[in-house]
């Protein structure tokens, strides 16, 4: 018999989602903090606040039910063209999850990783994730990959030179190149492929995230904007991904 688990929330009853066929990977796509602080007539800041506590909780939920590897694409090579001020306070919004991360994850056994290309990234953040990277790096329990100066065409234009200067320098032959061989220098390196992405507020795009690793994802939309997605939002794409038959191209 499948084994429900059924979590509590005030004013909502959690939908029901199996613990078999959990999805072991989970990409979200954060969408809607701007729309859902200026709907509020509040500064656009205001929702990228809300936004923040809001993973938070859905990190620790999908620990809690027994999620393996969570990636959440917490901003792109392109949200650098946003507002000097938005850019900035997203980077310090950035700066605090990691700053707090090791003492609000005590006992919790989340390991951090950050996927991107930290090189374009404050000399305090390029510091910070090696060591928040380094003090979780022995928890067991949830992977939590956060997605930083992210982009899927950078990160396979990476992939493209790193191969490039191994042939350069005789490490591999153009004849070994596949598939495998790709994947080993991704970002994701070591990391399952999503086999779920959900995104948020009503875009019905991946926009530049893990491009090559989401060839097979289940992918789930939904119009509630990011800073009012629940527990039970969740498990409502957990249990729509349960419904499904992946077929990988088969029959």
């Amino acid at each position: 018999m499948k084994m429900l688990f059924f979590k509590k929330m005030k004013h909502k009853k959690l939908p029901k989602a199996s613990q078999d066929n959990l999805p072991l990977h989970i990409a979200i796509i954060p969408d809607g903090n701007g729309r859902w602080a200026t709907k509020r007539g509040l500064p656009r800041n205001m929702g990228h606040r809300e936004g923040s506590k809001v993973i938070r909780e859905i990190v620790l939920f999908a620990n809690e039910i027994g999620i393996k590897y969570l990636t959440i694409y917490a901003f792109s090579t392109e949200n650098w063209k946003r507002p000097k001020d938005e850019v900035a306070f997203l980077m310090e919004l950035i700066q605090e999850f990691l700053d707090n991360a090791e003492e609000e994850l005590s006992g919790i056994n989340i390991k951090i990783k950050v996927i991107g290309n930290l090189k374009g990234l404050s000399e305090s953040l390029q510091k910070r994730i090696p060591e928040i990277e380094t003090a979780t790096m022995n928890n067991t329990g949830l992977v939590l990959n956060i997605a930083l100066n992210y982009g899927g065409r950078d990160e396979i234009v990476e992939v493209v030179r790193k191969i490039a200067r191994e042939i350069q320098e005789d490490k591999i032959k153009i004849k070994d190149i596949d598939e495998t061989v790709i994947e080993n220098r991704l970002y994701t390196a070591g990391i399952p492929e999503p086999d779920l992405m959900i995104r948020t507020a009503g875009e019905k795009r991946i926009s530049n995230f893990l491009l090559w690793q989401c060839a097979y994802t289940e992918m789930w939309y939904t119009d509630v904007l990011w800073p009012d997605f629940l527990k039970g939002d969740l498990l409502l794409a957990i249990q729509s991904y349960q419904t499904r038959k992946r077929r990988f191209g088969g029959i």
